[in-house]
């Protein structure tokens, strides 16, 4: 969320960053918040003169009853009656503009780094770097639920009877291998000196809203009925909602964490069958990274961070490029966006495994994360990173590890989780 008095200053910045996001209709925000703000500033200023004149009269009263000047006082005690009255009526009013002045400031979108291409949608992304070779083998690479089935490793029939589309159960070596995924990248990003942390897997309203856009809330998130909570999306939205209301010494910064957590997604709309299996699913486990830091060290973390998931996938021999995310494809709260994507063999092509994200300081507004530095305090930045996802990641992981006779190279770095195998081999 940008600060109003920006937006104030900056009206046609502000208007034509909209337009870099594609989103014309809200152009009218701008000026709609402007003149609310406007009404909101004549009103509080209304409300501490009612204020100040109530306590000078006050004063006034008591010296007057003091002096036996009865009736004249009784006069000025009914005048501060009067105003009392108006000072509630402007209180009121000044709640009512406040809630409309965030409501719209909640939807204008962040400023984007000038850095980032203009574009409407991901198809206009723009390719930074290729890492590793890809490689296409000279025999079938089987759809990723066909090969999981070959080792009895997953049942979506009966998560289907149990839970509906878009579950699914891992078993076997194929849960192993899950679990040696996940396990290996919280050892992966802790040895690059990350804490480890564990989550709530619900958050309350205010979290939500602070962390992510309406658009967003809606498409993603699962309420629990009469409570005033959400199943996490991603452990993102708990380890930021975690300094909520904070102020952090400067001195402890920048704050790296890793986290683990199941995470819950609607995932409107229909998909295509590459987006089928396992690849779009209403529950998945988690590693995620996220920082905390003072702004002027915000980019230099946003290359780290998607660094990292590059390094993590090409010492699983998993060939990977970086995307620029265009205007169009960022989500109102971010600034900047890369994503990495795995090399897929069956496809021929690369697919999404991994997003990184800088914030600057549009959740620390919104949540009031605050930094104590020598002259006084200041908005922190947040920024956010897959590590890894599966079971999505396992479809680049078994497509790029199979054998033509159908077994699974398991790499070096995985093996001490998986019992030392060297690879693993179907059951059918």
């Amino acid at each position: 969320m940008l600060d109003i008095k920006f937006v104030r200053e900056n009206p046609e910045l502000v208007k034509e960053n909209i337009k870099k996001k594609f989103q014309e209709h809200k152009l009218g925000y701008v000026d709609e918040v402007i003149a609310l703000d406007e009404e909101r500033r004549r009103t509080i200023a209304r409300a501490d003169e009612l204020r100040n004149n109530r306590n000078r009269i006050s004063k006034q009263i008591g010296a007057l009853m003091a002096q036996g000047k009865r009736e004249e006082g009784m006069a000025l005690k009914e005048q501060v009656t009067a105003q009392a009255k108006e000072l509630e009526e402007l209180s009121a009013k000044q709640d009512e503009l406040n809630e409309k002045v965030t409501k719209i400031m909640m939807s204008i979108p962040n400023i984007i780094d000038d850095s980032v291409p203009i574009g409407k949608d991901d198809s206009e992304n723009v390719e930074v770097q290729r890492y590793g070779e890809p490689v296409v083998p000279d025999y079938e690479i089987p759809y990723h639920t066909d090969i999981m089935e070959t080792f009895d490793g997953i049942d979506m029939d009966a998560a289907g009877r149990v839970a509906g589309n878009g579950f699914y159960y891992l078993m076997g070596d194929i849960a192993r291998l899950h679990s040696a995924v996940i396990s290996y990248a919280r050892d992966f990003m802790i040895d690059r000196g990350f804490t480890y942390v564990v989550p709530p897997f619900m958050i309350r309203s205010n979290v939500v809203t602070g962390v992510m856009s309406f658009e967003e809330m809606d498409a993603m998130m699962y309420k629990i009925e009469g409570e005033d909570l959400y199943l996490i999306g991603t452990s993102e939205h708990s380890m930021i909602g975690k300094f909520i209301d904070t102020i952090t010494p400067e001195e402890k910064l920048p704050l790296t964490l890793t986290s683990y957590s199941p995470c819950f997604r609607k995932e409107k709309g229909a998909h295509g069958i590459e987006e089928r299996g396992v690849y779009r699913i209403h529950q998945f486990e988690k590693q995620e990274m996220v920082v905390v830091c003072k702004p002027e060290e915000s980019r230099y973390w946003f290359d780290q961070l998607w660094q990292n998931t590059v390094d993590l996938f090409r010492s699983l021999d998993i060939p990977v490029r970086t995307l620029e995310c265009c205007s169009g494809d960022l989500a109102d709260l971010k600034v900047k966006s890369v994503d990495v994507e795995a090399w897929s063999p069956r496809q021929k092509k690369y697919f999404e495994v991994g997003s990184c994200s800088n914030l600057t300081d549009a959740q620390a507004r919104r949540l009031k994360i605050r930094v104590k530095g020598e002259n006084g305090n200041y908005l922190a930045h947040t920024l956010n990173n897959t590590v890894v996802a599966p079971p999505r990641m396992l479809i680049a992981f078994l497509e790029n590890n199979l054998n033509a006779d159908g077994s699974v190279n398991i790499p070096e770095a995985l093996r001490m989780y998986m019992g030392g195998k060297d690879k693993i081999y179907p059951k059918k």
